[in-house]
Parts: structure tokens; sequence; C-alpha cells
């Protein structure tokens, strides 16, 4: 099948990972997996705004450059970064020294506590966006996944979020995010992981 390959071990697994071992760790044991920690998910959606234009495989090897460089994505640390902050932050060459995605992670920071005061966490507003199985592709195949980079939902969820005053969240960051963060199981028809991460679902209690 066209986006699946087997591995060294006989699983069949998504492409993307492309046989290197921390890429399909990530794959296997995260990617999809369903989130509520507050902080982890402020982590994962400041680190899709930091992929735009670039690999996921660059963020994840200097993932844990950017979790020292921002308090481990306590958003409440974060928030109250100052010019010095961000100019540490611009000098670290161990992660993306992009100052508009910088200073955009401390706007969001503060964004988040507003979020967080109003729905009780950031996990409840998130996971309001939650799409409805007929807003599911019925078959989950390489071609659905390319053809689909962002989807009503993720339009609607971009829109709320930059009404609020986060930036870099465009449709296409917030469908990645919600992959990673297991809103949605994207893992492809014949993957290993699709029906681990269904009963992960079924069995997970929305917040």
């Amino acid at each position: 099948m066209t986006g699946i390959i087997e591995g060294e071990d006989g699983k069949f697994r998504c492409a993307w990972h492309g046989g290197l071992e921390d890429y399909r760790r990530y794959h296997d044991e995260e990617w999809g997996h369903p989130v509520t920690d507050d902080f982890r998910l402020f982590e994962k959606i400041c680190l899709e705004g930091f992929q735009s234009g670039l690999s996921w495989l660059t963020i994840l090897r200097k993932r844990e450059n950017f979790r020292a460089a921002f308090a481990g994505f306590d958003f409440e640390k974060v928030a109250v970064f100052g010019e010095d902050d961000i100019a540490r932050c611009v000098a670290d060459a161990g992660i993306i020294r992009h100052r508009g995605k910088i200073v955009s992670t401390i706007n969001n920071a503060r964004r988040a506590i507003v979020l967080r005061d109003e729905f009780g966490s950031l996990a409840r507003f998130f996971w309001s966006y939650e799409p409805q199985a007929h807003e599911r592709p019925l078959v989950m195949d390489h071609e659905t996944l390319r053809a689909n980079p962002t989807t009503p939902v993720s339009t609607r969820l971009s829109k709320d979020l930059k009404k609020r005053g986060w930036t870099f969240v465009g449709p296409t960051t917030v469908y990645a995010f919600m992959q990673a963060m297991g809103m949605v199981n994207d893992h492809l028809d014949g993957c290993f992981c699709q029906p681990e991460i269904d009963r992960l679902r079924k069995d997970f209690r929305r917040p």
C-alpha cells in the first residue's frame, strides 16, 4: 500500500518516519496518542508553529533544546519572558532562531493563560473541537492524507485562536497539532498503530 512500509520488526507503519530510529519512535509511541496535559499541549502547538516551512524531524531533534529555552513550555513562566529572554533565544543555536516565532511563543503563552482561566484548562478548550465521526474520512490512505492538509475543523479552530490573539496558528499548523495530540487518528489504514490509537481514543476520558 502506498504510504506504508514494513519495518525490520515485521510491522507495517506509515512511511513518513523514513526508517529513522528517533522518528520511528515518535511515530510508534507519541504521534496520535491523546494528550490532556496543558503544558504538553502548549508545547505541541508552539512546536508546530516553529515547524512551519521546515521538516518536523528538524524540530523533533531540537525538542529538548526548545524545552530548555522555553522553561519546559510552562506557559505561566514563558508569559513573563522579556527582551533579554528574546535575545537569549535568538542567540540559541540549539533551536530555530526565528525572532517572529520566538515572540509568538511568548505572546501565545499569555493568550494560553487567558484561555485556561476561561475554560478551566487548555485541554478542555482544544478537545471541544474534536471532529465528529461524520467529519472524518471513511478511508485514511496516503492520497486522503496528502489531499487534506487542513480540514473545516482545523480552519474553525485556527480562526478562534487568531480571534483570541494567538499567532502562527494557521489551519495547516493547527491540523498538524490535532494529529500530533490525538484529536484525530491519522495513522494510515494498514499501519499497526491505527487500531491501537483507536483503542486509546475509545478508552480516553475527554476533559
